[in-house]
């Protein structure tokens, strides 16, 4: 297994984090094994964060990008009717379940199972888009991301690390924090800051756990402010040659406004274990016109091995635009197109 490193995020959906072993806490703003760094992502005055897990995921090497099936489809990925099928039909409920624990009196509890089923269904969702399958959930990885959740909100503040002087303190809580996404929000909210996550520049590092190869299973804790989920350590073993977000084929417009801050703004992303991406340039044309971005290559061993975010420069992505992403001095050339779809 490869190091294990923690992404970051700061500010109203902020995120802890922390690389080579070392895991910083986060109260409004993140702070990581090194620098903090902060984007503000809303102007309500409420610090609503989420934390991060980094780590190695198990490499893969050969499958095709994307799920094809009946209707229109771009290079890869889904047709129309199957892409905004599924997005709004894992929007038809996003309740977070009833916390049965007491945060006062350090009871863990237990989040009703809708509220995890919710959750997964998000996840799955989001990786379907891309192309892999799906995650279960594992009964002991949900215990112990309770224990986590609660120790998150008894003590309003995130950490991979938490002492044990915290209040609602337990082995279990603790050691699952350190291997977990953590939020400053209930669990089926915290998956949508995860894919878009703000204020991660360096890693895109949550979205990058969401769409690894090696997830699977994982575990879901949530009270009614604070979430963790389980995703270091799986035995996924998908092989997808590459993850793109957002990935080839038709995808929603929706999928760029999940958070306070868009898709845009934090990022489009390729992420691969197969392919070797730190000498990598994007660009990107829509009907034959070149659209500026700038590529930033990002810190390895967030989930993959190897990743990239372009960010668009001085335009939106836009429904009913095909844009055409190619990468140049990538160990192998990538070429494939998002189709963007309104999915009312």
């Amino acid at each position: 297994m490869k190091r294990v490193r923690w992404p970051e995020l700061a500010l109203f959906f902020g995120v802890a984090a922390c690389s080579d072993g070392s895991v910083g806490e986060s109260v409004v703003v993140g702070a990581g094994g090194g620098s903090s760094l902060a984007g503000s992502t809303s102007e309500s005055s409420a610090a609503t964060q989420v934390g991060g897990a980094g780590g190695a995921a198990a490499s893969g090497s050969t499958a095709s990008a994307g799920t094809s099936s009946s209707g229109s489809v771009g290079s890869g990925g889904m047709p129309v009717p199957t892409a905004c099928e599924q997005w709004k039909s894992a929007r038809a409920n996003l309740s977070e379940g009833a916390f049965s624990g007491s945060v006062a009196g350090c009871s863990a509890g237990d989040v009703a199972a809708d509220g995890r089923a919710h959750t997964l269904l998000l996840v799955n969702v989001y990786r379907a888009l891309v192309g892999l399958p799906p995650v279960a959930l594992d009964a002991a990885r949900n215990a112990g991301s309770q224990a986590c959740a609660l120790m998150m909100d008894a003590n309003q503040q995130l950490s991979h690390t938490p002492p044990n002087s915290w209040k609602c303190f337990t082995g279990l809580g603790a050691a699952t924090a350190g291997q977990s996404n953590i939020a400053t929000t209930a669990a089926v909210q915290a998956v949508d800051l995860y894919m878009t996550d703000p204020g991660n520049p360096t890693t895109i590092g949550h979205r990058r756990w969401i769409l690894s190869n090696s997830l699977g299973p994982i575990g879901v804790g949530s009270t009614n402010q604070y979430s963790c989920m389980s995703v270091l350590g799986g035995n996924g073993n998908a092989a997808l040659p590459y993850a793109a977000w957002p990935p080839p084929g038709s995808v929603p417009i929706q999928a760029w406004h999940v958070a306070a801050e868009s898709l845009d703004a934090t990022g489009w992303s390729i992420q691969s274990d197969a392919i070797e991406l730190s000498g990598a340039k994007v660009s990107v044309k829509d009907a034959g016109q070149d659209m500026l971005v700038d590529t930033v290559v990002l810190l390895p061993n967030y989930g993959s091995a190897s990743a990239l975010r372009f960010n668009p420069k001085g335009w939106k992505a836009a429904a009913g635009h095909t844009y055409q992403v190619t990468v140049a001095g990538a160990s192998k050339p990538l070429s494939y197109a998002v189709t963007v779809v309104d999915c009312p």
